[in-house]
């Protein structure tokens, strides 16, 4: 395996207390940010423990078990707080919210501290603006997750050291996407095309890949293209030829990532894909999370060109009588909830209390996705020859797994046929929901069912009654 981004504990600033006596005493340790940040392999070392607070990786509970895609899953009266999420019905002290929201800011606050110290140090001009670029990236990253959850949010960009860097109201969403937009910009600016021996730090095709997104996210379809078209003109990235070559060990180096978390090959239990264990079956040693329901089984029902399934339905779950792992045949008594489980992320071999050193990597942006969001845009935007040109991306998709060529004719037929792809091509990637509500009111109502109440201007969860309560300008 190419050489990985390794763990590093650091030590970062607390960002919860607003005692007086915290704000002033000196900080008990053996490091400050005045005596940390003093060469180059300390801003390395800060950078990539920035990397290291996204591994808290629970965006599936609200990506897949809060869309039509999951359930909950598990035994029936597991983590009740992700059943709130399910079902829409969560609290501002629900235990998701709250972990998620901590996690999150941990990884803002970190990014924030290697920014401003690493700005003003003197080594290699070239290594400090990546460096920095770096934690903008993963900064727009978190922010892009938090505003798509919650909506408005802190703002936070400058490190926790003072009242008034820690006591922050809330911005509005629009200012939050200038915010991300400007934090790319920069990374585009700072980051290399490609890393010759620290493969996984984020690229400036990754940069590109999210400003698409968030561009699409905010409607702005040509701002989207031009972004898509950036990221191309790299000559990095390529749908790979056979699907499931994506989620097996390895899948890091594919050119169809642009951007994911690598894990080690290490017997260290810690140091794995965790989702491996949460997804796994329990006589795998797993516990059955994040189930698929039969909505989602439903939406395969076009046939290969040869007459065989779409390859991508049981590449992502496991259904009654199909191939699992370990030369086992998948049984529905293995899922209570719903009689499937997600596929993606389990690996061969792996049982018991080793789930936990899963090496299968986790993808945030794959260049499938890419050429979908090109295909939406195109189709959005109109125009002469939109429906042509967004069928020529759109096709890409199908035909890499054998399917004929879409027979959409217009706007609307299209819009269906790409939103059904992307549901397909995606699935348990955790980009359901969000699509859901960026696509509105009528799609996100017809999904999700009677439980789903929509509010304008979308569903937001609500903010973590943790944050309420500790930080002084939401007062």
């Amino acid at each position: 395996m190419k050489k990985l981004i390794y763990i590093i504990i650091l030590i970062s600033a607390a960002t919860f207390s607003s005692c007086e006596e915290f704000l002033t005493a000196d900080l008990k340790g053996d490091y400050s940010s005045e005596n940390y940040y003093t060469s180059k392999e300390s801003a390395v070392m800060a950078v990539t423990g920035v990397y290291n607070s996204m591994y808290n990786n629970t965006l599936w509970i609200f990506g897949d078990v809060a869309s039509d895609d999951a359930v909950k899953g598990g035994n029936a009266g597991d983590q009740a707080d992700i059943i709130a999420i399910n079902d829409f019905s969560a609290s501002a002290d629900n235990g998701v919210l709250i972990t998620y929201w901590q996690a999150s800011y941990e990884t803002i606050a970190r990014a924030n501290n290697a920014i401003a110290n690493i700005s003003t140090m003197t080594f290699d001009e070239t290594l400090r603006k990546r460096l920095v670029g770096e934690a903008k990236f993963i900064r727009a990253y978190s922010y892009f997750n938090l505003l798509n959850i919650f909506g408005k949010v802190p703002l936070k960009l400058e490190p926790q050291i003072t009242t008034s860097a820690i006591h922050v109201g809330l911005s509005e969403v629009s200012a939050i996407y200038i915010q991300i937009e400007k934090d790319l910009t920069d990374a585009i600016a700072a980051l290399p095309s490609s890393y010759a021996t620290e493969a996984g730090r984020a690229t400036k095709g990754a940069a590109y890949g999210l400003l698409a997104k968030v561009n699409l996210y905010q409607k702005k379809y040509l701002e989207c293209l031009s972004a898509i078209q950036s990221l191309e003109d790299l000559k990095k990235y390529d749908l790979v030829k056979n699907y499931a070559d994506l989620f097996v060990s390895g899948a890091e180096d594919s050119v169809e990532i642009v951007f994911g978390l690598r894990f080690i090959n290490n017997t260290e239990v810690s140091l794995g894909n965790n989702l491996n264990v949460w997804f796994a079956p329990a006589i795998e040693g797993g516990y059955s999370f994040n189930a698929p329901t039969q909505s989602y089984v439903d939406i395969f029902t076009e046939k290969t060109i040869g007459g065989n399934d779409d390859p991508r339905l049981d590449v992502s779950i496991g259904r009654d009588g199909k191939p699992w792992f370990n030369n086992r045949t998948f049984s529905s008594s293995w899922s209570e909830a719903t009689g499937y489980l997600v596929k993606k992320y389990n690996e061969n071999q792996i049982v018991g209390i080793a789930k936990n050193q899963s090496t299968v990597p986790s993808h945030f942006i794959r260049y499938a996705d890419i050429v979908l969001m090109k295909a939406e845009a195109l189709n959005e935007k109109g125009g002469t020859n939109a429906i042509i040109n967004a069928a020529t991306e759109l096709n890409r998709i199908r035909n890499r797994v054998n399917l004929a060529s879409t027979t959409a004719l217009t706007q609307n037929s299209m819009r269906i046929a790409i939103q059904n792809e992307r549901r397909k091509e995606l699935g348990f990637e955790f980009h359901r929901f969000f699509d859901l509500m960026r696509w509105g009111k009528t799609t996100a109502e017809e999904a999700l069912g009677v439980d789903f109440k929509w509010k304008e201007p979308r569903f937001y969860f609500p903010l973590p009654q943790s944050e309420l309560d500790t930080n002084q300008a939401l007062k």
